[in-house]
């Protein structure tokens, strides 16, 4: 990564929405901005925590090991998002790894410093607590979904996720850049069965492919594959 001169408003990060007006200088002061390219990392699994990342622009992808060759993306965070945050504890090292999506620029404040803000505010502190009691909703039913429904199911599941995430195109297209390999991963499965179930969809007019961009053509028959697991 390398430092980026970008001024953020110091107003639309998690950190910055949920502090008090007097204590914006003091983050101001203390962050640094850097400039990722298509690829970079932000941090991987197994290094030591040093501090927070919060999404400036760009997309960030955030995944674990799932195999020696294959990884699982848990979310995607993009402008405002929060990273790094599963570092926090008594064992200071980042259990999941964060990557660019594209050219991305994210905000950083080293720990002393976020753990001053935790305690200065307690609505940052408040909202932090309901945004991991959130992601442990939602990797137990992640977890679930993993072991029972099937892949068609959870390649639906992903597809209307992403598009209520990141919203659609004026040409109806799901508005963020996703290879075949990534959303495989987020789907939990293989690229050979991703791709063979992309194909099945597309000839079921459920979806509808320009390059490698995805439109959502019937919600109703996705949920219902969903719904069905």
């Amino acid at each position: 990564m390398k430092k980026n001169k970008a001024i953020c408003d110091a107003q639309t990060c998690f950190m910055c929405q949920n502090c008090i007006e007097e204590w914006r200088p003091a983050i101001c002061a203390n962050k640094t901005n850097f400039k990722l390219k298509k690829g970079e990392l932000v941090f991987k699994e197994g290094d030591a925590v040093t501090g927070i990342y919060f999404v400036y622009s760009g997309n960030i992808k955030v995944y674990k090991k799932w195999d020696a060759d294959k990884e699982l993306i848990l979310r995607f965070a993009k402008g405002g998002a929060i990273l790094g945050h599963r570092g926090i504890g008594d064992d200071l090292i980042y259990p999941i790894s964060a990557s660019a999506l594209e050219d991305s620029v994210v905000c950083y404040v080293d720990m002393k410093f976020f753990e001053s803000t935790l305690k200065v505010n307690t609505e940052l502190t408040f909202q932090l607590v309901n945004f991991f009691a959130n992601e442990l909703r939602v990797s137990e039913r992640r977890m679930r979904d993993l072991a029972h429904m099937p892949v068609k199911g959870r390649v639906a599941d992903a597809l209307l996720k992403l598009q209520n995430q990141f919203g659609i195109t004026d040409t109806g297209l799901i508005n963020i850049n996703l290879s075949r390999q990534d959303l495989a991963s987020y789907a939990g499965a293989t690229y050979e069965t991703v791709f063979r179930v992309i194909n099945e969809l597309v000839s079921e007019n459920t979806i509808s492919l320009t390059g490698k961009s995805i439109a959502v053509v019937n919600q109703e028959a996705l949920t219902a594959l969903i719904e069905s697991a």
